[in-house]
């Protein structure tokens, strides 16, 4: 089980917003590269990095400061989303040092394109469907789409993604607990690797996600968390590596 922790940038600022409310932010930090730092030396195995501007927009905004950072840090793998929505964008994070991308709000509209890039780029697309009540939500979650979760995402394991990102909106930087039911019923529903997010808040959540690693849940993101002290990004991947042993990247 990966704990990852998560970078949201915003205006170049890392910050965390509540149920991905653009004007509901807090800013953590002017320097996502120093935050990213301290996260590796706490022992982070993967980052995670959201542009939300970018993924507002529709194209990559704050990729800037993301290729620095994958360029300060060459030996920890990157997951990048927010506004990937063509193949150039891909092949640029790609390029500068990203391991993995995430298809949003494109894999949504336009399923077929998840199909191109997954044999383009093999074993570097990811899909992250941010969900409510079943439903997957789109353009930095301002819009709720009629696509059922499990539905898309059987298709688009279909086509070849390395995993799915599974965000349960509702959770999101509310600290209010993970969701677990929702996420273990959806991974069972895929072979593919599942990363939990969305209201990863304390080690209890940690012990859920190991009990859920059997179910296909391999990897958690967690970010206010981590930010306001409820978890030590080290303490609880120390408690995932001994609940689970087998934890690789």
């Amino acid at each position: 089980m990966l704990i990852i922790p998560a970078i949201d940038i915003k205006a170049g600022k890392c910050v965390r917003l509540k149920q991905g409310r653009m004007a509901d932010e807090t800013i953590y930090s002017d320097d996502p590269l120093a935050v990213a730092a301290r996260w590796v030396e706490a022992g982070a195995r993967r980052l995670h990095i959201v542009d939300l501007d970018g993924a507002v927009k529709g194209t990559p905004v704050n990729s800037d400061v993301i290729h620095r950072i994958a360029e300060r840090f060459p030996d920890v793998p990157i997951q990048v989303g927010g506004g990937i929505r063509d193949e150039d964008s891909i092949q640029t994070y790609l390029d500068a040092g990203v391991r993995y991308v995430i298809l949003g709000t494109k894999a949504v509209t336009a399923p077929h394109f998840v199909s191109d890039v997954a044999l383009e780029f093999p074993g570097h697309i990811l899909v992250g469907l941010d969900v409510r009540e079943g439903k997957v939500a789109i353009e930095g979650w301002s819009k709720l789409s009629r696509h059922d979760a499990v539905d898309l995402a059987q298709k688009f394991e279909e086509d070849g993604v390395a995993a799915i990102v599974f965000t349960d909106i509702n959770r999101d930087g509310m600290m209010d607990g993970l969701n677990i039911g929702a996420t273990v019923a959806f991974a069972r529903e895929l072979a593919i690797p599942v990363i939990a997010s969305g209201g990863v808040t304390n080690l209890d959540d940690i012990r859920s996600l190991c009990a859920a690693e059997e179910d296909g849940v391999t990897a958690a993101i967690t970010g206010r968390a981590i930010y306001e002290g409820t978890i030590d990004l080290a303490e609880a991947q120390a408690l995932a590596d001994q609940l689970n042993p087998s934890t690789s990247d």
